[in-house]
């Protein structure tokens, strides 16, 4: 499975021993949600940068396409994601979205209901 198996089964493991969502999600009556939502792309793009190192990157929003949806309500957003790095040379979809929630970690429980993923190694741009 290489390096892209390894980084997901450490992943799963992790989620093993985790809390339930509902008893980690807790939001501050001081914080707005625009300041939440800055925060979790802040989040989302730093860890991402960090781990896998893109050429390109673009994280959007989208949870203000699914108001009132059963994702929105326990304060968990949708995110799309496109991503353009050297560690996806060579990998399958399945390991190249593995490699993301490995990098996003915890974010994929208290922070992510859905994320929409593009993921590509640099030679397959058009």
């Amino acid at each position: 499975m290489g390096r892209a198996g390894s980084v997901y089964r450490r992943w799963c493991l992790s989620l093993r021993q985790r809390a339930p969502v509902q008893a980690r999600v807790a939001v501050s009556a001081n914080v707005s949600p625009q300041d939440i939502a800055k925060d979790r792309l802040a989040s989302i793009r730093s860890r991402l940068e960090t781990v896998l190192m893109p050429q390109q990157l673009e994280v959007l929003d989208e949870s203000h396409k699914h108001v009132g949806h059963a994702g929105a309500r326990d304060g968990r957003g949708h995110f799309r994601v496109r991503i353009i790095s050297d560690a996806f040379r060579g990998h399958a979809l399945l390991a190249r979205h593995r490699l993301i929630y490995a990098a996003l970690g915890s974010m994929m429980q208290t922070d992510i209901h859905a994320l929409a993923i593009e993921a590509r190694a640099p030679e397959e741009v058009d």
